[in-house]
């Protein structure tokens, strides 16, 4: 049996759900996610509790049932607590800021990137001081938060790859918590 897929997902408190003709529906308190349950996958609810069941051990069954617990679990979580990734714009003269629907982003292109916001995600975008040594820059700081993990992951893929951080001095945009390992520049010859 699935490693994954054996997990029971515990209700919490506030989250709602309702199961018709293999449609999954998912309430809580910020908001509703839907999902169509693939064809031999079905949930059983004990006393709260969510267990995910498979119709036979074959291989094709296998391979979804761990996926199918895993997108039922990311959906109570997104609806009752929500999903949140965070960006770092690290640059002298790079920024990111928020205007109306759009993601506006000055990352020393000859033009600024303007994205659009996904509906149903929120978008924050600050800028905080930054201290390295003796140099003193603002970098900015952007919050991308939603309740489906999927457009949160998405998106902020889609903000990181117009400009991926650099090896050299490290400019860029990069997630929260991504280490960027900073070569040595060229060795000046004798």
């Amino acid at each position: 049996m699935s490693r994954v897929g054996k997990l029971p997902i515990k209700l919490p408190s506030g989250v709602n759900y309702e199961l018709k003709d293999n449609h999954l529906t998912v309430k809580g308190a910020l908001g509703t996610l839907e999902y169509n349950l693939m064809p031999g996958i079905s949930i059983e609810n004990v006393e709260g509790v969510l267990h995910v069941k498979r119709v036979d051990d074959s291989k094709q069954m296998r391979a979804v049932h761990g996926l199918s617990r895993a997108l039922i679990q990311n959906m109570i979580t997104g609806v009752s607590v929500g999903f949140e990734k965070i960006l770092h714009v690290i640059g002298t003269g790079y920024s990111a800021e928020k205007i109306g629907p759009w993601l506006k982003l000055s990352l020393g292109y000859s033009h600024d990137v303007m994205l659009l916001v996904p509906k149903g995600l929120t978008v924050e975008a600050e800028a905080v001081p930054r201290s390295k040594g003796t140099k003193a820059d603002l970098q900015s700081i952007i919050r991308i938060k939603g309740i489906d993990r999927h457009m949160v992951g998405q998106f902020s893929a889609e903000v990181r790859e117009v400009r991926p951080p650099e090896n050299y001095k490290g400019k860029g945009v990069r997630y929260h918590d991504e280490r960027v390992v900073i070569k040595a520049g060229k060795a000046g010859s004798k």
